[in-house]
């Protein structure tokens, strides 16, 4: 659909990377559950695995149904292409894979989910890498943290849990003038509310687990490549501009041009580390992402309506939400999530860490889960759980401080999720 006329997000959503099946004419995007594909002959499997005809060799690698979800993805987000995995947290490592080496870093905002500090601060040390963490509102401290060894900087376009909005245009002109790519977390915001690469982002990462399948059914993740990144600009970034050994020396960019990163993604990324999307997950995400934009609406309108309620509830010391006038973020809005500010926010109780608990143990419509984006309305206490890893200072720094609760809101009736809320927040008096 991409070669024809320009159709707006709506038909988009639907039709990116799905035909009928030429072998059954079948509407709905097959679920290919197979490991293995028939070559035609000897001289089509060598094409294959010399990366000389694209094509079905082996389903870690590719998988027709994961491959209409690719196609999806890329297209909602304007980028060349797209590699999907297991989880938004294999979306993370395979994004850093071909940038990284031992003794390189990344740098990285305060603001991101508490799995994805723990990631960059504890995990990848493993490989040889570090992060180095900033306020990305200070855009002098996010210059005089990128140095020589540095090769991604990574934040999130609507941050969770806060629901901070990040000045993309200002934090790519950085990247740019440092000659390293950005990459966008857009797990909060979906391709709807904001388009990471249309402000300069050059990869986008997503937990497809969350809003873009949007019932809490499977767990995915996904690459997206903006094909605009120079990788032979310099000598940064040998994986995609050097010979590859394991491809007779192959040169990834020099071959294959804007979707040098995507190739490496599953020649060498899922080849290699094994970060499968299975086939069915595939098919649960590629249906949810169907009714996406409808359900973006809902969210931001309920999350706006419930946010302006519990703003000026006796119990409420703050609520973060962007969308809400009173935000100091509430400016972005427009510039960069002009459909809406998202879903998600917290709010910090005066009771502290006791009414938190209290609250959410009180809560009857929401449920309390460690995850977000789904049609239901969600709440967990951040510092007891998803960031419990974090010190203090690194809490209250991400926003999920002990007195802080995250509430992802749902496509329910507003007035049932705000009666809810009341109860509860009584509850923790």
């Amino acid at each position: 659909m991409t070669d024809g006329p320009s159709y707006g997000f709506d038909t988009l959503q639907i039709h990116a990377g799905a035909r009928p099946d030429p072998a059954t004419g079948a509407r709905q995007v097959p679920i290919y559950q197979t490991t293995a594909y028939v070559f035609r002959d000897a001289d089509h499997a060598a094409a294959l695995f010399n990366l000389q005809e694209v094509g079905y060799i082996y389903s870690r690698l590719t998988n027709p149904t994961v491959a209409a979800l690719q196609e999806r993805m890329a297209t909602l987000e304007g980028g060349v292409g797209a590699v999907c995995c297991s989880s938004g947290h294999a979306a993370q490592i395979m994004a850093l894979f071909p940038l990284m080496g031992p003794g390189k870093n990344i740098v990285a905002s305060t603001r991101l989910y508490g799995g994805t500090i723990t990631q960059f601060s504890q995990t990848i040390k493993r490989f040889g890498w570090s992060a180095t963490f900033v306020d990305f509102d200070d855009l002098d401290a996010v210059k005089a943290a990128i140095n020589d060894d540095t090769r991604a900087v990574f934040c999130e376009s609507i941050a969770n849990p806060g629901g901070y909005i990040t000045d993309l245009d200002a934090i790519s002109a950085i990247s740019d003038a440092a000659g390293i790519p950005l990459i966008v977390d857009n797990t909060s915001a979906t391709p709807y509310l904001c388009r990471p690469i249309e402000h300069g982002a050059t990869l986008v990462v997503h937990s497809m687990t969350k809003y873009l399948t949007g019932n809490g059914t499977v767990t995915g993740g996904v690459v997206v490549d903006s094909g605009k990144f120079d990788w032979s600009a310099n000598d940064k970034f040998p994986s995609l501009s050097a010979p590859e050994p394991a491809y007779h020396g192959l040169k990834f960019h020099e071959t294959f041009g804007p979707l040098a990163f995507t190739f490496h993604g599953i020649a060498i990324g899922l080849r290699d580390l094994g970060m499968t999307l299975n086939p069915q997950a595939a098919h649960y995400t590629l249906m949810g992402i169907e009714t996406l934009s409808l359900r973006m609406q809902k969210h931001v309108a309920n999350a706006m309506e419930v946010a302006s309620g519990l703003e000026t509830h006796e119990a409420v010391e703050a609520v973060t939400y962007a969308g809400l006038p009173s935000s100091p973020y509430n400016d972005r809005v427009a510039r960069i999530c002009p459909n809406g500010a998202g879903g998600l926010f917290t709010v910090r109780l005066k009771g502290g860490y006791e009414s938190c608990i209290k609250f959410v143990d009180a809560l009857q419509i929401f449920s309390h889960v460690a995850n977000l984006g789904d049609t239901r309305s969600l709440v967990i206490h951040s510092a007891s759980t998803t960031h419990r890893q974090l010190t203090p200072e690194q809490q209250e720094a991400a926003g999920a401080g002990p007195s802080v609760v995250r509430i992802s809101i749902g496509i329910e009736d507003p007035a049932d999720l705000i009666a809810d809320l009341n109860q509860a927040l009584n509850a923790a008096k």
